[in-house]
């Protein structure tokens, strides 16, 4: 039985957003221990606040505070919670519906266990000791004794001093990914220095790397070929932006290569040539460094360009 591959991977990436003047308030209210809502046409509160009616979808900006406290609309444990999360120790995600606002907040409640959660009950904020202008503001919520609050939402004009514009979240998505039999075999040729693909039975192109199956057909795969090593410039683009962690000095060239034998184009960044001189039709090579599974970049050969016709059909 062949190995099965796995690898751990990551992709991470901070995303920017600026603020429109509802989002605005609300962030550099939370940062004044102010918590505020948005009043709908038909009279509702909405907490958090939208810029837009759900239900007739016209703008709105009319701000209203609602008290710190609330009550839990639904709940679930936590019981391990991970890297980043709002409390390291165990806690309840819940709903809460704050007095004053007719939809709820989704936040951590600090409790002792499941045995102290549940629907109905009172909670209120535990504010952040620093506080930055962010949902992370409101540290989590906590229980809290006393009776719902009877008091309405209080119109606010959503002015504070130093607001906050915009707001940059880190994305992440750790994953493990398993490639499949196909590109298995495909990497553990890459190994020895081959490049394979796969023939489809129907039409007779192999592609690189291989799916297991024919993009264009949709019939499986199985027929493995070598291709290459030798391959032509199709396309391509020159880099200009540092990659985060990448050790490549920019501009560089990443193109789209039309390997000999092969019927689709793999990508790759072209190395050994300024990358002003990089050119459709050029002729590459791979080239390995050290142990390395994959080629770190193709060079040109020295060869003939390969006319347009040779490759037209691959761009």
């Amino acid at each position: 039985m062949p190995e099965i591959l796995t690898a751990p991977l990551t992709v991470s990436f901070p995303f920017t957003r600026s603020l429109g003047p509802v989002q605005s308030a609300f962030l550099t209210g939370l940062r004044e221990r102010t918590v505020l809502g948005v009043r709908t046409s038909d009279g509702r509160i909405l907490v958090p606040p939208v810029e837009y009616d759900p239900v007739t979808a016209e703008e709105i900006r009319d701000l209203a505070e609602v008290a710190p406290t609330g009550t839990v609309t639904t709940w679930a444990w936590n019981p391990a919670p991970r890297g980043n999360q709002p409390l390291r120790t165990p806690f309840a995600w819940v709903l809460v519906r704050l007095d004053g606002a007719d939809t709820a907040l989704l936040h951590a409640l600090d409790a002792p266990g499941p045995h102290a959660v549940r629907t109905g009950m009172r909670v209120r904020i535990r504010w952040a000791p620093e506080r930055t202008g962010a949902i992370t503001d409101i540290g989590c919520f906590e229980p809290y004794e006393g009776e719902e609050c009877g008091n309405p939402a209080a119109p606010h004009d959503g002015a504070f001093d130093d607001p906050v514009t915009g707001i940059v979240t880190p994305a992440r998505l750790d994953y493990t990914y398993t490639p499949g039999r196909a590109m298995s075999r495909h990497l553990a040729a890459l190994a020895e220095h081959r490049i394979t693909g796969e023939r489809c039975p129907s039409c007779r192109k192999v592609h690189v790397p291989p799916r297991g199956v024919c993009p264009t057909c949709g019939v499986p795969t199985t027929e493995q070929t070598e291709v290459g090593p030798h391959g032509t410039v199709t396309t391509f683009c020159v880099v200009n932006i540092k990659a985060k962690g990448a050790g490549i000095d920019v501009p560089y060239v990443y193109a789209h290569i039309a390997l000999d034998g092969a019927d689709l184009a793999l990508h790759a960044r072209i190395g050994g040539i300024p990358y002003d001189e990089v050119r459709m039709g050029m002729r590459v090579a791979p080239v390995w460094t050290g142990d390395a599974r994959h080629p770190d970049h193709f060079r040109p050969t020295g060869e003939p360009d390969a006319a347009y016709d040779a490759y037209k059909e691959l761009l």
